[in-house]
């Protein structure tokens, strides 16, 4: 499953040592005006080499235009993305060892032993580049609706910001892209106690979501959050999502938890929003919020136990230019996965309305 979406549909290639990385979006409406700075910059968000927290590879990540794109205007065709790889070095990986907690093994098994191991090939979080420049897209068409995507890091390993307002540029202030800047400082520095020690180390990112209208999302089988979910889930290193109250909310009585209705200037509105903004699987009108929860970065400077491919026991030390911290780069993925369903589900609930009013 390299493609995702109904209507705004998105298809992910290229490999982390190959030719470059991809993107295909289909399903992009016609007539929207094309922001090439606003991509290039959502891009250089993820883009490695960025800080001293991040991986030194060197990649510009700038985006080529191949298709979709007319006098600064989308056409309706599919909008093709691509940007070339420009700092490879294939030989710090091994074809013959299964890396500790990397997809190697399962990909080995799984594609009887045809992948492309450099770097991790398919595997790769290289392949987050397309996630990104279609989630750019996807907030140019959401801008229709003045919807606000932003996310930050909440957590990195027992260090947590406190409740904190907070908007893009107060985020993007911080290398580690946590809008509180005394626990930003101690966020770096741990993280750069964790690099010198071949270490990593990993934490949480919450996302809010602002301005989406009532009624946007699925029952049963495709429900707003649950949709989120899994776009969230698919990015690399993620291994928990909650939404709302999410787990704390277990822990409440449900004349805690419930949230009550009330009129505000005409609109229906809640006093509390431990439902995240989603109820029933479908939007209510109040920000969504949720968090997610990246796993340290599998790759460690370390030796490690492990096994070939000849079933043989080895020892292996990481090698290459890697992530110390995820955190700080996944904040922009997390944006571009929430914005890629927004725009699918913006699309359909269009659709849904134009059908019943015809």
């Amino acid at each position: 499953m390299n493609t995702a979406g109904k209507l705004f549909r998105v298809t992910n290639f290229g490999e982390s040592h190959g030719p470059g990385m991809g993107v295909v979006v289909d399903g992009c409406p016609p007539g929207l005006e094309w922001d090439g700075d606003f991509v290039a910059w959502e891009l250089s968000r993820r883009r490695p080499g960025q800080s001293s927290l991040t991986t030194r590879r060197n990649e510009s990540d700038m985006p080529q235009v191949l298709s979709g794109i007319f006098e600064n205007r989308t056409t309706g065709a599919p909008i093709t993305l691509f940007s070339p790889n420009e700092d490879v070095r294939s030989q710090d990986y091994r074809s013959d060892v299964f890396r500790p907690s990397h997809a190697d093994y399962t990909y080995h098994v799984k594609y009887e032993g045809y992948r492309d191991w450099r770097g991790g090939g398919r595997s790769s979080a290289r392949t987050t580049w397309g996630t990104v420049a279609a989630g750019a897209v996807a907030k140019l068409l959401l801008r229709f609706e003045n919807i606000e995507i932003c996310a930050a890091v909440e957590s990195v390993g027992e260090i947590v910001m406190p409740p904190t307002d907070f908007d893009v540029d107060a985020v993007e202030k911080s290398e580690v892209r946590c809008p509180h800047p005394e626990t930003s400082e101690t966020m770096a520095a741990l993280i750069r106690e964790v690099r010198k020690a071949g270490d990593t180390v990993g934490g949480c990112i919450v996302c809010r979501i602002r301005n989406v209208p009532v009624g946007w999302g699925e029952p049963i089988y495709d429900k707003l959050h649950a949709a989120l979910g899994k776009a969230v889930l698919n990015i690399n290193a993620c291994k928990g999502f909650e939404i709302g109250s999410g787990f704390a909310g277990t822990r409440m009585r449900g004349s805690e938890h419930n949230d009550r209705f009330y009129i505000d200037g005409g609109r229906v509105r809640t006093h509390a929003n431990r439902s995240g903004g989603v109820q029933g699987g479908i939007s209510n009108g109040e920000e969504i919020y949720f968090r997610a929860a990246f796993k340290p970065v599998a790759t460690i400077m370390r030796p490690q136990s492990t096994v070939d491919a000849t079933g043989q026991e080895v020892q292996y030390s990481g090698r290459g230019r890697h992530d110390p911290c995820v955190l700080p780069r996944a904040v922009v993925v997390v944006e571009a996965a929430a914005a890629i369903v927004l725009a699918d589900f913006f699309l359909r609930f269009r659709a849904f309305r134009n059908i019943r009013q015809t």
